[in-house]
Order: C-alpha cells, then sequence, then structure tokens
C-alpha cells in the first residue's frame, strides 16, 4: 500500500487581494504585489499561480524577447526563495481586444491578439520554468446567443488549445472551466466539456482539466463529480479549493466553511483518487472577506490549508470496509449518518455496526 500523500499547496498573489470593493472604497489598504511572494512559505505553501502579467506587468508594451528576459529574472527570484511556479494563465479579460471574447471574438484583430498573448504566456510559463498554461475563459461566451455561432466558436476553441500544442512540444494545458460571469453564458462550463476538447486535440496527453470548487457549485454540479470526473480519465491537472454559498456571484468564500460535507467528499477523492502523488498542487482560490481590516491579510489562506489538512485525517479514518458493507446492504440511511457522525464527533466514537 502506498504511503499517504504529502500534500504540496499553491494560490496566486490576487489572493492577498488589495480590498477592493465594486460597491464602495477600499476596504484595506494596498499590499506591494513584490511583497507576496515573501509571505508564502510561512503560511505553508511552496507553489505560486500566475496570469502572465503577474510575471510580467504591461507585457503587451514589451517584445518577446523583452518578455522571456523579465520572466527568467521572476523564475530566479521563485527559486531564491525556495518557490515552484504551477502555471500561468493568460490574462484574455482585461484588455479592449478581449471584451467580446478573445479566442471566440468576431473580431479577427481581436482573435490574433488573443493568440499572440498566448503564445507570450506559454514563452514566460516555459521562461520562469513551469509545464503548464491555464485557459479561464472568461469572456469566451455571450450575453445572447445569437451573437455568436456557437459551433463556430467550439471549433475556434479547439484551433487554439491545438496551436497552443504546436508552439510549444511540451507545455500542458490546463482548461479550468466556469458555466458563467463575466459572460452570462460560457462556452466550456463544466469539466465534460473541457475533457471532451482535450480528447479532440491533436495531444489529449498535454490537455487536462482545472477544477475550481465554487465553478462547479454555479453550474449546479458536485465538485467532487467533477474531480473525479477527471481522475477517471487521468486528466486532473490542478485543483481551486474554496466554496460557495448558493448560486450567486464567485464568491470564492474559505475552503469547508459552506459546505463542510461537500469539503469532505472533494478530499475523499482527491485521497482515493491519487491526486498529488505526482507533486500535483493543491490550489487555492480564496478571498477574504470584503469587510475584513488589515494589511495583509491571510488567515483565509492559512484557515483553508488547516481545514484542508483536519479533512484529510478524516478521510484516512474514514472506515473504507464500514461504508462498503453499508454499501453492499444498500444502507444508505446508515452511511449517511456514519459520515455525519465521523465529521462531527471523529474516527473512533463508540458505535458498533449491526447488519
Amino acid at each position: 500500500m502506498p504511503s499517504p500523500t504529502v500534500y504540496r499547496f499553491s494560490f496566486g498573489p490576487w489572493n492577498i487581494s488589495e480590498g477592493a470593493d465594486p460597491f464602495g472604497p477600499n476596504v484595506r489598504a494596498m499590499y506591494p504585489h513584490e511583497g507576496k511572494f515573501a509571505l508564502y512559505q510561512p503560511l505553508g505553501f511552496d507553489g505560486v499561480q500566475f496570469h502572465d502579467d503577474d510575471v510580467v506587468p504591461g507585457l503587451d508594451r514589451l517584445s518577446p524577447q523583452q518578455i522571456v528576459t523579465k520572466a527568467q529574472a521572476v523564475g530566479q527570484m521563485l527559486r531564491n526563495q525556495g518557490l515552484e511556479p504551477e502555471f500561468v494563465a493568460p490574462r484574455l479579460w482585461f484588455a479592449e481586444q478581449t471584451i467580446d471574447g478573445g479566442y471566440t471574438s468576431n473580431s479577427e484583430g481581436d482573435r490574433r491578439y488573443a493568440w499572440e498573448r498566448t503564445q507570450r504566456s506559454v514563452d514566460i510559463a516555459r521562461a520562469v520554468g513551469c509545464k503548464a498554461i491555464v485557459l479561464w475563459l472568461a469572456r469566451e461566451g455571450s450575453y445572447i446567443r445569437e451573437a455568436k455561432s456557437a459551433m463556430l466558436a467550439y471549433e475556434r476553441l479547439l484551433a487554439v488549445v491545438n496551436q497552443t500544442l504546436a508552439y510549444d512540444p511540451e507545455i500542458q494545458i490546463w482548461i479550468e472551466p466556469k458555466p458563467n460571469e463575466p459572460t452570462d453564458m460560457a462556452y466550456v462550463p463544466t469539466a465534460g466539456h473541457a475533457i471532451a476538447l482535450a480528447y479532440a486535440s491533436q495531444d489529449p496527453r498535454r490537455v487536462k482539466a482545472l477544477i475550481e470548487s465554487a465553478h462547479a457549485l454555479l453550474a449546479n454540479l458536485d465538485p467532487s463529480d467533477e474531480m473525479a470526473f477527471c481522475l477517471a480519465h487521468d486528466k486532473l491537472g490542478s485543483v481551486h479549493l474554496n466554496d460557495q454559498n448558493g448560486l450567486k456571484y464567485d464568491q470564492d468564500k474559505n475552503f469547508g466553511t459552506a459546505n463542510l460535507r461537500g469539503a469532505f467528499n472533494q478530499v475523499l477523492v482527491l485521497e482515493d483518487g491519487g491526486y498529488g502523488r505526482r507533486g500535483e498542487f493543491v490550489g487555492l482560490d480564496v478571498k477574504a472577506m470584503r469587510t475584513q481590516r488589515g494589511a495583509p491579510v491571510v488567515e483565509h489562506l492559512k484557515s483553508s490549508r488547516k481545514l484542508f489538512l483536519h479533512l484529510v485525517e478524516k478521510a484516512r479514518s474514514y472506515d473504507r470496509k464500514r461504508v462498503e458493507e453499508y454499501r453492499r446492504q444498500r444502507d444508505y440511511e446508515a452511511l449517511e449518518l456514519y459520515t455525519m457522525e465521523h465529521l462531527l464527533l471523529g474516527g473512533n466514537y463508540a458505535r458498533a455496526y449491526t447488519p
């Protein structure tokens, strides 16, 4: 039996936010971006998630060689601090050319910009020292379905995936599905869509998915099922763990705080699926509460990591033989009670199984 997985953790610098609030004034003072990297290891994190312009600010104004040079310097800085870049994501939702979607825009010029930005993101990923880019298809969708041809949009998305695979023979593409926000209806909204794109690509081995808890919940799906689907196909590149209180805006709440049982099932799937044994990171994408004071605010990261590790212990002490016996007897009422008592009381409470 393999030894237990020792999990590694990552987050992006945007998770230590400046306290911006779209409905009022900033609630926290800005914290310098370059100061965030020194916070990682003291918090128990070794991996850094990046957008392309987190690594190279203002990259649209730089030449490809200037971009690579600046990215190499960041890579060296990370190594000096004992940090590892997990991925780089092209930020294709802030530029004017991506308002109507970059890859699926009706404008040829906008699509050209999106492809060039993607190439630069791959260059940054390789220069900084990581193997993957993440495609969060934020604006690849529409507010009214008549605005775009959906069939053509999916053809264009597949073409970009294939172009990226051809551009670099080693880079992996992790697709991060989300059903809405900022677009009303997004293309590739679920893990199934992402994995279908992977299999349709010219090199399916290098195309995987990144599952975020809140995104799955916004699609009214169970995050643990989305993760299990990807694991069953060996296509779970990474996870963004957080929580979500209903079908609202993307809340990025602390992991396990809105639905502890749902969080347990995610950890259980990752444990039983062997996630992390090849060095995959447990990524967190959690934001501090809008009203929280202080700078920098890091308690949300510490709490989410602590709750994950607590649930790992719950998963490891979950009596699999007992669960299998309940399943064999089709006694799901007893299984539910055992699961809830296990979460609430711990793994050693005195309650004998009676078939």
